[in-house]
């Protein structure tokens, strides 16, 4: 992610995003769906991971996590959590070929500009192992805009999102659709898709 005005939103509210997210007692069916296909000591990349709930969870459970996202602040929180590492990098850092048993890229590719998707998720397809558990979550509906504290959002139908997964190589087979309140306080439409390189 490049877009520094987003940057600077979650640098500055990046605990509060924390408490939003990571809420006692919390269980993401998400999350668990996809960590229920990874193989045994999974290599899991965390992309856009924000506070490093997620990451902490999947750590927890026995895999190998790397985090990564763009924003400093974030990395540093997620960087506490045991079995975590974390480092400071947009959706063009990851360069790697073959190497991650699953990609967790919960709502972080939303802030990438539209004519960027296709090479950010071919980037992602090349860096898993043959037949890697993938995990997509975005917001739905139609252009691109800026919320109400000045995070810029790409916003998808499922048929599009669909077929530019398809043209970067992935076969999604689950899809789970949402309503939820964001960091800006107003509700939005998700989907979230789980599937394989």
């Amino acid at each position: 992610m490049s877009d520094r005005e987003t940057l600077e939103v979650y640098n500055r509210k990046a605990a509060e995003y924390a408490a939003l997210t990571d809420a006692p007692g919390r269980v993401d069916p998400s999350l668990q769906a996809f960590m229920a296909r990874l193989p045994e000591a999974a290599v899991v990349l965390d992309l856009g991971c924000g506070p490093g709930t997620a990451s902490a969870i999947m750590a927890q459970a026995g895999f190998a996590v790397e985090a990564v996202d763009a924003s400093e602040e974030m990395v540093a929180l997620a960087a506490r959590h045991d079995g975590v590492t974390a480092r400071v990098a947009g959706f063009d850092g990851v360069d790697d070929t073959a190497r991650f048993d699953g990609i967790w890229a919960n709502f972080s590719l939303l802030h990438a500009a539209r004519d960027q998707m296709p090479r950010h998720l071919s980037r992602l397809h090349r860096a898993m192992k043959p037949g890697g558990v993938f995990h997509i979550g975005m917001k739905l509906g139609t252009g691109a805009r800026r919320d109400g504290i000045g995070r810029y959002y790409t916003y998808y139908s499922d048929a599009e999102l669909t077929g530019l997964l398809q043209t970067a190589g992935f076969t999604m087979d689950e899809r789970t659709f949402g309503r939820d309140k964001g960091l800006d306080g107003t509700m939005a439409d998700w989907i979230c898709m789980l599937g394989h390189a």
